[in-house]
């Protein structure tokens, strides 16, 4: 068969096929005529370089899986050679992946020491690295619940804000704002409702706000006039996670769940809570929801999600 009918039953490029042939994986045979003549051998040395690469292995390493299935094998990883290659394959990656976790623990130690310069005067304040979440958290569905928001204008709805005054939601001012909403921040000593990780959606809430935090400035830049956090907490329970998180903006308490009323939001329960505001986020421009973003999934890195959408829809 010629070059082009084996690059594509081999799933792979004409210039790669000739690259496996410089680094002697494939020798084929010349017709009369000079052109290449490859056969069913090469065909499954080709799909096996392949597969190898989608695994990490680079062509250049995979010469004994093909001398394995040259020697008359079915599979190319059954031979000492092959197996040794993949040991040392494995090897390179946990080499790799020490090297990676070393480097993290380097930058989370100094987002932590940034965090606390940039955010705090106090020169022995510390602010938590809340930038992961527990692995395996479920994902919410989307179930429509926010398709009818766009488009809709806020309610003048007045709340307490943590600068000490009250916030009308429908004059926010002309421009962008940025309203999330979250159903319940951890404190310190005070434990989640059972259960809280597996009730989808709602594990994150700290990190979600430390995430509009770090963007704050981004936000700003890209032409958001006000970001607001809002949830149904009190106003004591918003000022002291306003003040341990050092949030640059204000926290809104809605304890009657009035904008829920009002324009028709998800909410849930959870054990010690009959009703909490489901993770979502509002666009506001002018007084009327642009955009809304739910469900938000992971929370730890929504604020770059919003950041991005800002950015490709100048106003």
């Amino acid at each position: 068969m010629r070059i082009g009918e084996l690059a594509r039953r081999g799933g792979v490029t004409v210039k790669a096929v000739r690259y496996y042939e410089t680094l002697g994986l494939m020798v084929p045979d010349r017709l009369s005529n000079g052109y290449r003549d490859y056969d069913e051998r090469d065909v499954r040395a080709v799909a096996e370089i392949r597969e190898l690469s989608q695994l990490g292995i680079r062509p250049r390493h995979a010469g004994p899986f093909v001398d394995c299935l040259d020697a008359g094998h079915e599979h190319g990883d059954e031979c000492p050679a092959s197996l040794a290659a993949l040991r040392d394959s494995i090897a390179e990656l946990d080499r790799t992946i020490d090297s990676l976790a070393a480097r993290r623990a380097v930058l989370a130690a100094r987002l932590s020491e940034g965090a606390s310069r940039s955010f705090s005067n106090r020169e022995d304040s510390q602010v938590s690295d809340y930038t992961t979440l527990p692995a395996g958290l479920p994902q919410p569905a989307d179930d429509g619940a926010a398709d009818h928001l766009p488009g809709s204008a806020v309610p003048p709805i007045t709340l307490a804000s943590t600068a000490g005054g009250d916030v009308d939601l429908a004059a926010l001012g002309p421009g962008r704002s940025v309203v999330y909403l979250y159903p319940l921040t951890g404190r310190p000593g005070v434990d989640l409702p059972a259960g809280w990780d597996d009730i989808p959606g709602a594990r994150g809430c700290s990190t979600e706000a430390c995430d509009f935090r770090d963007h704050h400035q981004e936000l700003a830049d890209a032409g958001v006039r006000n970001v607001w956090g809002l949830s149904s907490q009190d106003g004591d329970y918003q000022r002291e996670v306003a003040a341990r998180l050092a949030l640059p903006f204000e926290m809104l308490s809605d304890e009657g769940f009035e904008l829920a009323d009002a324009l028709g939001l998800p909410t849930f329960a959870a054990p010690g809570h009959e009703r909490l505001y489901a993770r979502l986020t509002l666009v506001i421009t002018d007084g009327v929801i642009e955009h809304a973003f739910y469900p938000i999934f992971p929370p730890n890195t929504h604020a770059q999600q919003v950041l991005d959408w800002v950015r490709s829809h100048p106003e």
